[in-house]
């Protein structure tokens, strides 16, 4: 156990390549123990895992990253270098740096899970990943092809607002970047760590929504996966609604989706529940699954929990 006033050592920083992007990476945690990567989402870097960092890093190897564009990893200039496949490239280059041919659990939030997304339905990572966590950040390809979740979608206006061109540059550059841990504090209830890098995350980061959104609302495809799911789902998110993780079985295998009372960025807010119901999950996902009868749905093992968080939301949300 970690006594009360001790203080971690600071992450190991590790530079990593991936298609000619380097990539910044932070890892600690026991050198002997399970990994279990981070991946971040928009407008964020590797520090709003701080916290939850601290909470697992004494029962594993934790790794996090910039995604290309954020934090200390470089930024491509073109936008189709932002796309799904290469992020999911960039996840699998960490992973081979980090981690060898050892297994890994994957935990994602926000466009880091979105994009995360990709890598979890490749056939071809089925063995590489061992579980995968995803708060608030849907498979695109789902979302688009469920009629249901695609109404519930268009009510995020700030996506539409990304792809103007120059205005939400404009708007970063003008004060906004510089307001965002006010607007967390105002709306979320949660302190962030200082960013210096919070302007290039905004900005470059705006490349992961045009690269993307488009393309697959176009064309959404079919994507399966056979490794466990957990959705973390916040009840109180302004950005991802509960009913976009609704509706998802016919292309998982086994899967658990817990709604919690918690807003959108409750990795910031809640790390020590958070990292319990990882915690919990991965023990659950290395259980081996039970024989089902005929009558049930081949491979599925689904659980829906309301759970409540003890902590206040902050007034307003």
């Amino acid at each position: 156990m970690r006594h009360r006033h001790s203080t971690p050592p600071p992450p190991e920083r590790l530079d990593v390549t991936s298609d000619g992007v380097r990539l910044a990476v932070y890892v600690s945690g026991r050198p002997d123990a399970p990994p279990l990567i981070l991946v971040h989402g928009y407008p964020d870097s590797a520090r709003v895992w701080d916290a939850l960092r601290r909470e697992l890093e004494p029962r594993y190897r934790v790794i996090a990253y910039d995604v290309r564009g954020a934090g200390a990893s470089e930024a491509p200039k073109r936008r189709a270098d932002y796309r799904l496949p290469q992020l999911a490239r960039d996840l699998l280059a960490v992973a081979d740096a980090t981690c060898g041919t050892q297994p890994f659990h994957l935990v994602a939030h926000d466009w880091g899970s979105i994009q995360s997304w990709e890598a979890v339905t490749d056939p071809a990572n089925a063995a590489r990943i061992a579980s995968f966590t995803s708060i608030s950040g849907p498979c695109l390809d789902h979302v688009f092809r469920a009629r249901t979740n695609f109404a519930q979608l268009l009510k995020s206006w700030y996506i539409a607002f990304f792809h103007l061109p120059l205005v939400p540059q404009l708007v970063w550059r003008l004060g906004g970047a510089a307001l965002w841990p006010w607007w967390l504090r105002k709306t979320e209830g949660v302190r962030a760590p200082r960013d210096p890098d919070q302007l290039r995350n905004c900005i470059n980061g705006l490349q992961l929504y045009r690269a993307n959104f488009i393309a697959r609302a176009w064309r959404p495809r079919e994507r399966r996966t056979q490794i466990p799911v957990q959705f973390i789902v916040p009840r109180f998110d302004r950005y991802v609604t509960p009913a976009l993780s609704v509706g998802v079985a016919q292309w998982l295998d086994r899967y658990r989706r817990e709604i919690i009372d918690a807003p959108h960025w409750t990795v910031l807010r809640d790390a020590t529940r958070i990292a319990a119901r990882i915690e919990r999950f991965i023990a659950w996902a290395q259980r081996e699954p039970q024989p089902l009868a005929d009558s049930e749905p081949h491979g599925q093992d689904v659980q829906v929990q309301e759970d409540t968080l003890e902590r206040p939301l902050a007034e307003g949300v």
